[in-house]
């Protein structure tokens, strides 16, 4: 599996106007963009760090998996993400090692990117998104 960087850093939020402010007007860091991510019931917005981002996640339901992240563990970090070259084949590489995965086929992320994630349990209680860029 070739990991060519870490494509982002996911936060957890209640709202995302005073992170957003916070990042952007206090730190000086470049708002990206933002996207709604219909299946996982999340409202995202990217802000860049050097050649990674920060992902600000925003549930747009309570019972989406950021919801449920927020009602238990509150704001705060949620997950790496890691950019590979070839998430089919990153997948198909975990599999056959015996990595626990939520995502045993990738599916569709923001800005359609290809996205899997890997069990916390299998990553010493680390949530790691393996993305593929649609760029």
């Amino acid at each position: 599996m070739k990991i060519k960087r870490i494509a982002h850093l996911g936060i957890a939020v209640k709202d995302l106007e005073a992170p957003k402010k916070l990042y952007s007007e206090t730190l000086g860091l470049k708002l990206k963009n933002e996207a709604v991510v219909a299946a996982q019931k999340v409202k995202v917005s990217f802000i860049q760090v050097g050649e990674s981002n920060l992902e600000l996640l925003l549930p747009t339901q309570p019972d989406s998996p950021v919801g449920k992240f927020l009602e238990t563990k509150g704001e705060g970090f949620h997950h790496l993400a890691l950019e590979v070259e070839d998430i089919h084949a990153a997948v198909a590489e975990l599999k056959a090692a015996g990595v626990r995965l939520i995502d045993e086929t990738p599916r569709e992320g923001a800005h359609g990117d290809l996205v899997a994630f890997i069990h916390p349990k299998a990553t010493y209680g680390l949530l790691v998104e393996l993305v593929q860029s649609a760029h």
